[in-house]
């Protein structure tokens, strides 16, 4: 199994942006992608555990790169990207529901933004093992498979609920403007109507 050092030298010379923007860095400086790479995760890293607005930051590298590349995914014929990434929303969409009741009691923990951003790196990493991937097949995946058709009932009755509540207000709505309406015919209100905006 090779390295980190070696995964994170093969992903700087792949065909990706990260690299690109890299090698653009370094025909500027003359300092290699590597070193550039390693002191910009070094720098975010310190930044995560002791930088003002680092929530923010975390969310933005969560959100602003995967959602660029979805809709690439959604433009391009292959399927295969959308599922990916169709995944990670998923695992995405649990954990922001999870980290909403644990953010309670972690966000005062020193290096939980870096830990959490981190995890999203994990979890949108350009490789068959990263964490959405794992998370998906290992718990979702199997979560769902077992009480997706009790969701789909509740989902159903709720719809059919809402459905028949929009009916009756409907239905009331119109009772109501078609008996205001025969009430200022009976009383001749639409002769009185004229005269008072004459009146005016």
């Amino acid at each position: 199994m090779p390295s980190l050092k070696e995964r994170l030298q093969s992903f700087l010379n792949g065909d990706n942006v990260v690299s690109r923007l890299l090698g653009k860095a370094e025909a500027k400086t003359g300092i290699r992608k590597y070193y550039l790479a390693t002191g910009s995760i070094c720098s975010l890293g310190l930044y995560l555990v002791f930088g003002y607005g680092a929530s923010l930051l975390c969310n933005l590298i969560g959100f602003a790169y995967p959602a660029y590349t979805s809709i690439k995914a959604i433009e391009s014929p292959d399927k295969k990207d959308d599922t990916l990434w169709l995944t990670y929303w998923v695992v995405y969409g649990v954990f922001s529901v999870v980290e909403f009741f644990s953010d309670l009691f972690l966000f005062w923990f020193p290096f939980y933004y870096l830990g959490k951003c981190c995890f999203l790196l994990w979890c949108m990493a350009p490789f068959s093992w990263n964490g959405s991937q794992i998370l998906y097949k290992r718990f979702i995946r199997p979560f769902f498979l077992k009480h997706h058709q009790a969701v789909d009932n509740v989902v159903r009755d709720l719809g059919g609920q809402a459905l028949s509540t929009a009916e009756s207000v409907t239905r009331g709505a119109l009772h109501t403007l078609a008996s205001s309406r025969s009430l200022l015919t009976r009383e001749g209100g639409q002769q009185a109507l004229p005269s008072t905006s004459q009146e005016q």
